[in-house]
């Protein structure tokens, strides 16, 4: 009677058996067999049995479409669940990774596996960093996933398109508002800077050798500042001014005291002075004079002064001679309101306050003419007024309050020539 020996051969995970009958080797083989014979027939039954078992295992395993940066990957496994995949393939999954389906599904045939990796990336916003883990392929995706939101004046680097690596650092500069002021031409701009001189170099402005900006340009630069930059500029100016003439007096003995004479008329020179000017955003704020140059000389006025004396007394042969005459009288001064202080013989009443002088209408009585004047004395009819026609006279006196008290009254004159 033949023996049979059953062997249960179990692959991991694997819940089929497999029988195979094997008949009693002992009693198969004859006796008569040496032991060489032996040993061949069981290496090769061994090496029979292993090729048998590794089909079986193979055979048995399921295929996943493992889906990794886009790219799809067929794994065969005898993983029972998703989870006991990655531990298979000695994968670590981060609490931030992407995978789908959950790792607690269960393995099936042909089963579609996506895994994302989480990367570690800085978020600096305004000089306050945070390090996060995120599974957005842009660095856009990630500001949305984030719910950072960014106006069209705030700068991001690198840009929204980059792509998203590990330990990549994203730098957020929130724009704010300020005032610019270049050249005295004001507008509101939005910026990022930190510094004026950041500022100045974000708004394209360079400055010239002599410009200034306030505040000074490693200041730092906050919202609602008003950054002023100062345009100077230094030019040249030539200005023609005159040298004003002198007047020169000289003393005259053949012109009557009191009676000036011009010898020489005067003429202003010219003076060019050259000078440097500064202007800060087009107005003047300083001017140094360079240089001076004299292009044309002046001349002074020479007058000649009279010093020769008027004679006033008449003689006296002449005194009971003479047509007497009663007319009006006024009294006035050198000072009066109108008056030049000369009179129109020529004589300077300011420098003869003593002389005897009247005024008169030259029709009546001609210019030159000696007089007597009662209650005023011997005088000379030198002077003229609008105001004097006819028989009327004004009388001279050096003060106000003579000839006040002079006033208006009817006088009786002589005339002596």
């Amino acid at each position: 009677m033949t023996v049979f020996k059953i062997v249960y051969i179990i692959t991991p995970r694997e819940k089929e058996a497999f029988f195979i009958v094997i008949p009693n080797m002992k009693n198969l083989l004859s006796k008569s067999l040496s032991k060489k014979k032996l040993a061949i027939i069981t290496v090769s039954f061994i090496v029979f049995a292993a090729s048998f078992g590794f089909l079986i295992f193979e055979t048995t395993k399921k295929t996943v479409a493992l889906t990794l940066d886009g790219e799809v990957k067929n794994i065969k496994t005898h993983a029972a669940t998703v989870n006991e995949l990655f531990a298979e393939l000695d994968i670590s999954l981060h609490s931030e990774d992407y995978v789908f389906p959950s790792e607690d599904t269960k393995v099936k045939n042909n089963l579609e596996v996506v895994w994302k990796p989480a990367q570690q990336v800085h978020i600096v916003k305004d000089n306050e960093k945070k390090t996060i883990w995120t599974v957005s392929e842009t660095v856009n995706e990630l500001l949305n996933e984030q719910k950072i939101s960014l106006s069209d004046h705030d700068k991001v680097h690198p840009n929204l398109e980059e792509s998203i690596k590990n330990d990549l650092e994203i730098e957020i500069n929130t724009a704010f508002s300020l005032t610019l002021s270049d050249g005295g031409n004001e507008k509101q701009v939005w910026s990022t800077s930190t510094t004026v001189a950041d500022f100045l170099e974000d708004q394209g402005i360079t400055l010239g050798e002599l410009d200034r900006v306030e505040p000074r340009a490693e200041e730092k630069v906050k919202e609602n500042d008003m950054i002023n930059v100062i345009r100077v500029e230094k030019v040249t100016d030539v200005v023609e001014e005159p040298i004003q003439f002198a007047v020169v007096t000289k003393k005259d003995d053949q012109l009557n005291k009191g009676t000036e004479k011009v010898v020489t008329k005067g003429k202003d020179g010219l003076l060019n002075k050259e000078y440097e000017v500064t202007l800060e955003n087009g107005k003047e704020v300083s001017r140094k004079l360079i240089s001076e140059k004299q292009v044309k000389e002046k001349t002074d006025k020479v007058v000649a002064v009279g010093t020769k004396v008027v004679k006033q007394v008449v003689s006296r042969s002449n005194e009971s001679g003479g047509k007497e005459v009663y007319v009006s009288s006024t009294a006035y001064t050198a000072s009066c309101n109108g008056c030049s202080g000369k009179t129109a013989t020529g004589i300077n009443l300011k420098a003869n306050p003593n002389v005897k002088v009247i005024a008169v209408d030259p029709r009546v009585i001609p210019l030159g003419t000696k007089v007597y004047v009662e209650g005023y004395g011997y005088a000379v009819a030198a002077d003229t007024g609008s105001a004097i026609k006819g028989n009327k006279i004004d009388v001279f006196f050096a003060t106000k309050a003579e000839a006040y008290r002079w006033g208006r009254k009817t006088v009786k004159i002589r005339i002596l020539n």
